[in-house]
């Protein structure tokens, strides 16, 4: 430790936390839309006078260090023009940000002339002027179709903002009165981070701050390296699969382990799509910190030291390290998830191999996020946009102990969750038939990994009918939440349009998929209309397991099946349990395993 004494350390890195806490407090209370302050699809951190990670906050994490290369990048633009009271405004994929419609806001903090850091936020914009309404592009075929892009501009001089740009902003979007909301909350986000950073120089001393900063920046890469030292070297696999308008890439990841030090290597993974599923090269390195953060590092401070020990290899022109110009839109759930569900589980695989951390291993949570951006006039004629929050409720994944937690949240966002059924129906003109968890979503395992949710909606007091709504959905084809150890992976997420008889002379109040009345038709990638008496299913996939299914004790299932989380069909077919009603034959169980195991070997290659 420097020459800082313990105490005023301590205090004032809970201090810096408490910084970052009510400056997420004050944004969400400004923001006025479901999935900033509802969804939490937000991020609030504080950076170095160079850009680089000081205080990493809560929020989804992949943008902790796409952020600091955004101060970075502001730093190098505007070299020699950074003064007291500006703000900055990026959102370009190429340079920084995930995709444009994460819009970041970052503020330089000075005390007595002097640099000394910096805060950043973004919130998910209510629309950013692509060709469809709430940012997510399915069909572009370049950048320049996915709206706005920035790649640094200064919104605020001096503390005063700028009416030129921030008229032009207004002028390229839908609802600018909401974005308007959006952009301010990021305002009053950053006014009140920099107020309490000069709160604590104010009460310490900028030397004694600066230290203390430094400090935890030495003292989180040696706590990290050490727990390095403390698991095995070796080298780990896993891939991920996602489709795109029926054509199927892969992220492919190699983690390699050696001493105190993490190689995160893409190699072989698809070349860049055509369409929108694609991420750059700095949304890869936020994907594969976002669960590195919460696995390895739940108890040490997230700044520039945890980042130092770590490469990352993604050859240019794939679908993890796109080359613009590009169309990345739909990254956010496309190519960064499946980044983010690879790094997932190779930690996974190494925590396992560890007899002191096996107990932290856990299989991939939530690992499909469905994008689904409603659009139209509202019950009160009023022009709404919007994301179907369900898919921030997640799953979460088994771990070597326990159970996933069922609708349990997800890894790369620690404050994630849905909007009240109500919220949404008072901003869309929608009514739910619906809303649950899914039976046998969660994967098998000895520990079965939670479910995931299924919804219904139907169209309800709607001006025009109805509405409309973008799906970039990455297709149903193949399961992405991996077990672990034998475990099974969670199920798939599934789409479906069903087109109400014509002779309906009622809306529906099923309860069911299989209830719904009419034509199903499958969908998972466009832009769809939400009409008359028609309905749209929805359903999300569950957690992994850990472990063999045939080892999951027979009363674990028996109660699974009781709560209506695992199928009578799939306690027999996959656990191996037989039931009597809703109980449990132990001696038919103990046969029937027995045939399945025997089976397994026989089929074996």
């Amino acid at each position: 430790m420097s020459s800082i004494d313990p105490i005023t350390f301590s205090i004032i890195r809970h201090r810096l936390f408490r910084v970052v806490e009510e400056a997420v407090i004050t944004l969400k209370h400004v923001s006025g839309t479901a999935i900033t302050n509802e969804g939490h699809d937000l991020m609030v951190s504080l950076y170095r006078a160079d850009g680089s990670l000081l205080m990493g906050g809560v929020g989804f994490l992949h943008h902790l260090t796409s952020a600091a290369e955004a101060c970075k990048a502001v730093i190098r633009r505007f070299e020699g023009s950074i003064e007291e009271g500006d703000m900055f405004l990026l959102n370009d994929p190429y340079t920084a940000a995930l995709h444009t419609s994460d819009v970041y806001v970052i503020c330089p903090i000075h005390h007595e002339g002097r640099l000394i850091a910096w805060s950043a936020c973004f919130v998910h914009v209510f629309d950013i002027g692509a060709m469809n309404p709430g940012g997510f592009a399915p069909d572009a075929v370049d950048i320049f179709s996915e709206g706005f892009s920035s790649p640094g501009i200064k919104l605020m001089s001096r503390g005063v903002l700028r009416d030129d740009v921030w008229a032009t902003l207004l002028n390229m979007v839908r609802g600018p009165e909401m974005v308007a909301l959006d952009l301010r909350s990021l305002i009053a986000c950053n006014n009140v981070a920099r107020e309490r950073m000069l709160g604590i120089v104010e009460k310490y001393g900028y030397e004694t701050l600066d230290g203390t900063c430094s400090e935890l920046i030495v003292q989180s890469e040696a706590r990290l390296r050490q727990r390095l030292l403390e698991l095995p070297d070796g080298q780990w696999q896993t891939r991920q699969y996602l489709t795109a308008k029926g054509e199927q890439y892969r992220v492919v990841l190699t983690m390699s382990k050696k001493a105190d030090s993490l190689t995160f290597d893409f190699t072989g993974s698809s070349a860049q799509s055509p369409y929108a599923v694609n991420c750059t090269k700095w949304a890869s390195l936020g994907g594969l910190f976002a669960p590195l953060f919460p696995l390895l590092c739940y108890d040490i401070t997230w700044n520039e030291g945890v980042i130092r020990p770590v490469t990352m290899i993604a050859p240019e022109g794939t679908i993890v390290n796109a080359n613009r110009p590009a169309p990345v839109s739909v990254a956010t759930v496309g190519a960064i998830q499946s980044v983010n569900n690879a790094a997932c589980s190779a930690i996974g695989k190494m925590l396992s191999a560890s007899e002191r951390y096996a107990d932290q291993a856990t299989a991939v949570w939530h690992a499909n996020h469905f994008a689904l951006f409603l659009f139209g006039q509202n019950q009160r004629n009023r022009l709404s946009i919007g994301i179907l929050t369900e898919t921030f409720a997640g799953a979460g994944g088994a771990r070597s102990f326990a159970d996933g937690v069922d609708i349990g949240g997800e890894i790369p966002n620690p404050i994630s969750r849905m909007a009240n059924v109500e919220t949404t129906e008072a901003s869309f003109p929608i009514r739910y038939l619906f809303r649950r968890r899914l039976p046998d979503s969660g994967g098998p395992g000895r520990y079965r990994g939670g479910t995931g949710g299924e919804i219904a909606v139907v169209p309800h007091d709607a001006p025009d009918g109805g509405v409309q709504y973008v799906l970039s959905g990455k297709g149903s084809s193949f399961p992405q939440s991996d077990g672990l150890g034998g475990g099974y992976p969670g199920a798939v997420n599934d789409y479906v349009w069903i087109h109400a008889p014509e002779n309906q002379s009622r809306a529906t109040f099923s309860d069911s998929l299989e209830g719904i009345p009419g034509t199903r038709e499958p969908i998972d990638w466009g832009v769809f209309p939400l009409m008359g008496k028609d309905a749209l299913y929805v359903r999300w996939n569950g957690g992994g397991g850990i472990g063999d299914p045939l080892a999951r004790p027979a009363e674990e299932v028996e109660l699974d099946v009781r709560e209506g989380v695992v199928s009578e069909t799939a306690a027999r077919t996959i656990y191996g349990v037989a039931l009597e009603g809703t109980r449990a034959d132990d001696a038919a169980t103990e046969t029937l395993r027995a045939t399945m195991r025997k089976q397994r070997l026989e089929t074996a290659k």
